[in-house]
């Protein structure tokens, strides 16, 4: 009987840590060489909402080094009006050079971004390493929707599982599914290709070489 009660008492701590975690609104994401930034709108325990600004840097030892900035918020209109300002003196003295803000345009997707940032190119071009986990994830994704890039749907799927591969690993297709613009045959490629990676590893396990 206590054994009972104790596992009882540890399902209800977890469902309660789970219902206390922030939940992720909207994601958006970028991706230059070793380098990836998060842009998260999160919403807290208590409702209010928050912007999460992260930068994801590949070591060497192929770990991550992650950096992260929150703004409250009560402090969304400073940051808006802090950025416009900022823009619009870079865009200036860029101007003064005789250089310009490349501007991209969302329509068409990643097919509409230069060659160098579409991920199948980068990888081409650099090989697997050169690109990030949310530009391999948008790969087998294959495509986006009108209003979200798949590099901006893998980047929210990863936000989801806090970045972890493992997590990623262990979700289900209704799990993946539950994400906005995906469907049975994405959520079933990435599976099919953390099974095909689990797998890898398992063979090296069994002939001793790693």
């Amino acid at each position: 009987m206590e054994t009972k009660d104790n596992n009882t008492n540890g399902r209800r701590q977890t469902e309660r840590g789970r219902a206390s975690e922030p939940k992720v609104l909207a994601t958006e994401s970028f991706s230059h060489y070793a380098k990836t930034y998060f842009f998260d709108l999160m919403e807290a325990n208590n409702g209010s909402m928050y912007i999460k600004i992260a930068r994801s840097d590949k070591q060497l030892d192929d770990t991550y080094q992650k950096q992260e900035v929150i703004v409250f918020e009560e402090n969304f209109q400073f940051l808006l009006e802090a950025m416009r300002d900022l823009f619009a003196t870079a865009e200036y003295q860029l101007k003064a050079k005789g250089q310009a803000i490349q501007r991209v345009g969302v329509a068409g997707g990643i097919k509409g971004w230069d060659a160098e940032r579409r991920p199948r190119e980068k990888m081409l071009a650099g090989g697997p390493e050169a690109v990030s986990d949310a530009e391999l994830l948008a790969i087998l994704i294959g495509s986006g929707s009108i209003h979200e890039s798949a590099v901006a749907l893998a980047a929210r799927i990863l936000a989801g599982v806090d970045y972890s591969l493992l997590g990623l690993a262990r979700m289900t297709v209704m799990e993946l599914c539950a994400f906005h613009g995906m469907g049975h045959a994405k959520s079933l490629t990435i599976m099919a290709a953390m099974e095909l990676a689990k797998r890898y590893q398992e063979s090296l396990l069994l002939l001793g070489l790693k």
